[in-house]
């Protein structure tokens, strides 16, 4: 269990890393000796807030969209590996597949917005989704399905609202067509994750 938490705490830290190496400029002095970064970063810009994702060039609200975006999609990854693990159902583990097959295309594209505009992300992942993935973990078989089942019902829920409330509020044109693109992806997910909670039932 320990190992696979860790592959999975790698697998977000690598992703954050390939934005970070544009970005470290908002990290303190104790955290840029861990990290790669480029050689433009300016002095005004030292003491910012390690914790913030914000950018010039694109508002906050944008910008906050896309470090949310990013890190749920990485998190339906790791959690759609999981369900190929250890899903006990065909449908649970084939749900999984799709998740690691969508996410993964809908992060790339959207990792390449956030590098091309310089958004900040954090060096590590949301403590919420971490949790999740690690409770996830502890689980196999029915349990785990069940549980899975449930995750994916409610954060594609969540995912839908959000995504269909931003592709109306966000002020960059770029981010604003890649949640208009992905939200039907999002709802044919949660359409799909019903489906199987329906024909499974309680059991």
């Amino acid at each position: 269990m320990k190992g696979l938490r860790t592959i999975i705490l790698v697998l977000f830290t690598a992703c954050a890393l390939q934005a970070c190496k544009h970005v470290a400029k908002n990290y303190n002095s104790a955290n840029a000796d861990s990290a790669t970064v480029e050689e433009d970063t300016s002095d005004d810009d030292a003491s910012a807030d390690t914790s913030t994702t914000l950018n010039l060039g694109v508002d906050k609200e944008d910008s906050q969209f896309a470090v949310e975006a990013i890190n749920g999609g990485m998190t339906e990854v790791a959690l759609g590996k999981l369900a190929i693990q250890r899903g006990k159902s065909k449908k649970v583990k084939n749900f999984g597949t799709m998740m690691v097959k969508d996410h993964s295309k809908a992060n790339d594209k959207l990792m390449a917005l956030i590098k091309a505009k310089k958004i900040d992300l954090p060096m590590t992942p949301d403590p919420a989704q971490q949790r999740m993935i690690q409770d996830l973990s502890q689980k196999s078989g029915s349990d785990f399905d069940k549980a899975y089942i449930k995750a994916m019902i409610d954060d594609h829920k969540e995912d839908v609202k959000i995504f269909t409330e931003e592709s109306k509020k966000l002020q960059d044109p770029d981010l604003k067509a890649f949640a208009i693109k992905t939200l039907p992806v999002l709802q044919k997910h949660l359409d799909d994750i019903n489906a199987i909670h329906d024909s499974m039932g309680d059991n």
